[in-house]
């Protein structure tokens, strides 16, 4: 996009002035962007968990649990990676918005000076490349741990063992100095486009891949906690998604160090009730 503000839209019909006006708000469009898309998203896993009501409804919902073994297909697949395409757009794109804010802010600035913008799609659009090669990288670890019998039916975790480790795992890398490194591009999106701006659509695509891969450097242990908890667990979907929200809302690590110790605190519980369990 190319809109500026600086120019006078009287000449116009009512409807088009309108248009005109709105596409030269940036800002606005980026918050309708990210509430467009993590709506739809969310839209699409609530169809997934609900009751089967359809046929279409019953067959995704199979196709997006455990298979027989062998009985992976590409439909299945496919199915598989458009369910961790939206649950990641649904989780990720909130924690995206103050980003995505501060790149539309600052290019409604420069339209209100008549100067040459980049629509605040095409930034979203590489952060969410990155998401969604993530979704690929996920549906292969989900058909591979099925597999290996570590997921059950439900996609939920098998193994207490394996579940406690994940949890534990992603807690302690709360305490990783790669994780602050990139929590802190996280919570200051300013300096970031200040000493990586650029004027065309191929920079903006290229920025917003590089913000997407600072966010995943932060938050993929999280995401990996789902297959502890449940794939397909719309409260831990919510609740990871509310955490890594604030998480970069915040400044400073104590509310990551929080996080951490609760991880880490609920993986040692369900390490120690395996144990127990299988103790003679």
């Amino acid at each position: 996009m190319t809109e500026t503000t600086g120019h006078d839209l009287a000449h116009l019909a009512p409807v088009e002035a309108g248009i005109g006006r709105m596409f030269a708000r940036p800002k606005a469009i980026a918050a309708g962007c990210v509430v467009v898309l993590a709506g739809l998203s969310w839209f699409y896993l609530a169809l997934l968990t609900a009751a089967p009501g359809s046929s279409w409804l019953a067959t995704m919902q199979t196709l997006c649990r455990t298979l027989p073994e062998g009985a992976w297909n590409f439909p299945a697949v496919v199915i598989t990676a458009s369910m961790w395409s939206a649950m990641t757009l649904a989780m990720m794109l909130p924690s995206a918005a103050p980003m995505i804010l501060t790149y539309a802010e600052i290019a409604e600035t420069a339209a209100r000076k008549g100067e040459r913008i980049v629509s605040p799609f095409v930034i979203a659009a590489g952060y969410a490349s990155v998401w969604l090669l993530f979704s690929v990288a996920a549906s292969a670890m989900q058909i591979a741990l099925t597999g290996a019998a570590l997921l059950d039916a439900s996609l939920t975790s098998s193994s207490g063992l394996f579940a406690a480790a994940i949890l534990i795992g992603a807690g302690l890398y709360q305490f990783s100095k790669l994780k602050h490194a990139c929590l802190t591009h996280c919570q200051n999106p300013f300096p970031f486009f200040f000493t990586n701006w650029a004027t065309t659509t191929g920079g903006i695509f290229r920025l917003g891949i590089k913000h997407g891969l600072y966010c995943l450097g932060c938050c993929w242990a999280m995401m990996l906690v789902m297959f502890a908890v449940g794939v397909m667990n719309v409260a831990w979907m919510a609740g990871l998604a509310a955490v890594m929200t604030v998480e970069k809302l915040q400044t400073g690590r104590r509310f990551a160090h929080g996080v951490g110790v609760a991880l880490i605190a609920i993986g040692t519980g369900i390490a120690a009730s395996a144990f127990a369990t299988h103790w003679p």
